[in-house]
């Protein structure tokens, strides 16, 4: 496959996270870094090697030379750059939310069936091994019918009001925070892991810290509590904190799931259950190497990651032997070699998530917080 070329839109933990994995394809690279200010592009580019840094990512835009850009900024800017991004001709990575309302994603959707331009929504957390291993035990039939799907997303970075990110404010985040951010890798990976789609739901949404402490500075996402203490300003929040939902798939299948910033103890962790006819599966993302198998008839077993033990169709999302870990770092790797594979192929079937995905989630969002404000269930129409 060739080397392809492009760039990165934003230089903060995301961006850094994109760049790294980019890295480790080989058939990718990274042509130039784009940030607010030249100390923050320059900071994320230099240690890579990266000469080229820029303010205005239009600059990078006009570069004919580059095939393609991640957009790894507040979520704010996403559709501005996504939407210059497919003008000016480049495959595009869009960090998730695809942007802060349903309309704006739509738009972008439209804008792509315009276009024989590549284009995916970082839902990477589908791309852990051992859950591409229960998607293929429901696809197999061993799971039976699914009934239920349960789980959380829970994290503690934002559980005290000195605790400070630029998600807090939906200026900078968008009108949703905890559903937007965790709430939506969650629902992303119980309907790509079921097979179902999400019909209706109802929704309670809290906001712990009615007020927190902005510093004076910058603070990169998930370094709040390393952070030096210095000067702050007392700021209203208009986002939410916490967030339990109930859902139905259909007419049969029913699920319940919270999302939470404030949960001690919790780091980061995606837990999810599917409960079928026939057998069930759990999974931890703190934990990412286990999978639990439950039967009713015969004992219980936890599967430990080894590609030779897995589904043939999950196979190809483990790249190391048994016993040596795959994370959080691999997902972005294994999401961005499938997107520049479909670019070397015109032909390939995407096998990432698309801005439809991102669309889908955000019609979620929305939906949670219209059951929230009026108190009921809502329908989902998509």
């Amino acid at each position: 496959m060739r080397t392809f070329r492009t760039a990165i839109i934003g230089a903060g933990f995301m961006g850094r996270t994109h760049l790294e994995a980019l890295r480790r394809l080989g058939s990718v690279e990274v042509a130039g870094v784009a940030a607010a200010t030249l100390d923050e592009a320059r900071a994320l580019a230099s240690p890579f090697g990266i000469s080229r840094i820029e303010t205005d990512y239009k600059l990078l835009l006009a570069d004919p030379s580059i095939d393609a850009v991640h957009v790894c900024t507040p979520n704010v800017l996403h559709f501005e750059i996504a939407a210059a991004s497919l003008a000016a001709g480049k495959h595009v990575v869009c960090e998730k939310p695809l942007a802060t309302s349903s309309a704006d994603a739509g738009n972008l959707v439209q804008l792509t069936r315009q276009s024989q331009l590549r284009h995916a929504t970082n839902h990477n957390l589908r791309y852990y091994p051992l859950v591409q291993q229960m998607r293929a035990l429901r696809e197999s039939g061993e799971l039976g019918e699914i009934l239920i799907a349960q789980g959380t997303y829970s994290q503690d970075w934002l559980l005290y009001d000195t605790d400070w990110n630029w998600r807090v404010e939906a200026r900078d985040g968008g009108p949703s925070r905890v559903m937007a951010d965790i709430g939506s890798h969650w629902c992303d990976m119980a309907e790509h892991v079921t097979g179902l789609r999400i019909t209706s739901l109802s929704a309670d949404l809290q906001t712990f810290h009615k007020t927190r402490k902005r510093p004076a500075g910058p603070v990169e996402t998930f370094q709040n509590k390393i952070s030096t203490t210095g000067i702050t300003e007392d700021v209203p929040v208009d986002t939410e904190d916490f967030g339990s939902v109930q859902f139905h798939m259909g007419e049969r299948t029913r699920g319940a799931f919270t999302a939470s910033q404030v949960s001690a103890g919790r780091k980061n962790r995606l837990s999810i259950e599917i409960y079928g006819t026939k057998s069930s599966v759990a999974w931890d993302q703190e934990r990412p190497d286990e999978l639990w198998m439950g039967q009713r008839n015969s004992a219980n077993r936890v599967m430990i990651k080894d590609p030779s033990l897995l589904e043939p169709s999950a196979r190809s999302y483990a790249d190391f032997p048994g016993g040596h870990s795959e994370g959080y770092d691999d997902t972005f790797k294994q999401v961005f070699r499938r997107f520049y594979q479909s670019i070397a192929d015109p032909a390939a079937k995407p096998e990432y998530p698309l801005f439809d995905d991102g669309l889908r989630q955000l019609q979620l969002v929305e939906a949670e917080i219209e059951s929230n404000r009026r108190r009921r269930w809502v329908e989902i129409h998509s």
